[in-house]
């Protein structure tokens, strides 16, 4: 009887060591199962750093290479291109510009261009505040959009554009991102560079311009495919006299100090 006992406790226990070398066993496996999915997770994670830090040098450079050498155009310019078949451009330096006319586009787009670090918060307060009825995009932005990105409103978009601003305004001179604009913004359909919108509107150069006609030229910016500078309707004419006055004041106050000339 005893010896049944015995046995019997035995194969139990023999068992039992046989199900706890099986349970050590599985719990092995998963935690080297474990183990691989951490390894892999931080693999990944120092790819997408460094993919991450090859992307910011990239648009570093980019950036930084464009203070020097001037845009060829942008996504934008070129779609245009395509879709007329030909687009009018003629790049001059800030030196060939009537001073007039980049304070007449700071006073029209920007009003503290010389005081932000690209965005304006004031001015996406306010915004906000109407309901998302007014823009609150500066030159500096403006200037990223149309250089370096594209014209639309995802996601990706606005994220790029929110790392990108801030390397303008870090590695170019005020006067220079102004400059930039100045030669790539749209003042026609076709027309870009306030150059060319000079010789188009009014029959001569960019450094000849006059108060009046730089405040034309700096009312049809926001929507240059449907005003015009040359037969400007009541509304561009009453906003070419805001403007204006603006520019007197930004140069009188000293909003306009950054832009030198």
């Amino acid at each position: 009887m005893h010896g049944c006992l015995n046995d019997a406790m035995g194969k139990r226990q023999a068992t039992g060591r046989g199900g706890d070398r099986k349970t050590a066993a599985r719990r092995r496996r998963r935690g080297g199962l474990l183990d691989r999915l951490a390894a892999a997770i931080r693999r990944a994670m120092r790819l997408l750093a460094l993919g991450g830090a090859a992307v910011l040098l990239l648009l570093t450079a980019w950036v930084g290479l464009y203070r020097f050498v001037d845009p060829p155009g942008g996504l934008y310019m070129w779609q245009e291109h395509r879709r007329l078949g030909s687009i009018t451009r003629d790049r001059v330096p800030m030196q060939r510009i009537a001073p007039v006319m980049p304070r007449s586009a700071v006073a029209a787009e920007d009003a503290n261009f010389c005081r932000h670090w690209g965005f304006d918060m004031a001015a996406i307060r306010a915004a906000l505040e109407a309901g998302g009825q007014r823009g609150a995009s500066t030159i500096t932005q403006q200037v990223v959009k149309n250089v370096f990105l594209w014209h639309g409103r995802s996601w990706p978009r606005k994220a790029l554009e929110a790392v990108m601003t801030p390397m303008v305004e870090l590695l170019w001179p005020k006067r220079r991102i102004l400059e930039v604009y100045l030669n790539i913004a749209e003042f026609d359909t076709g027309v870009f560079g306030v150059q060319a919108a000079a010789r188009h509107y009014f029959q001569r150069d960019a450094a000849d311009l006059t108060a009046r006609q730089a405040a034309l030229l700096a009312a049809v910016l926001p929507a240059p495919q449907a005003r015009s500078a040359a037969r400007p309707s009541d509304f561009v004419a009453r906003r070419a006299r805001q403007i204006e006055d603006g520019a007197a004041t930004i140069a009188r106050d000293g909003r306009a100090d950054c832009i030198g000339g």
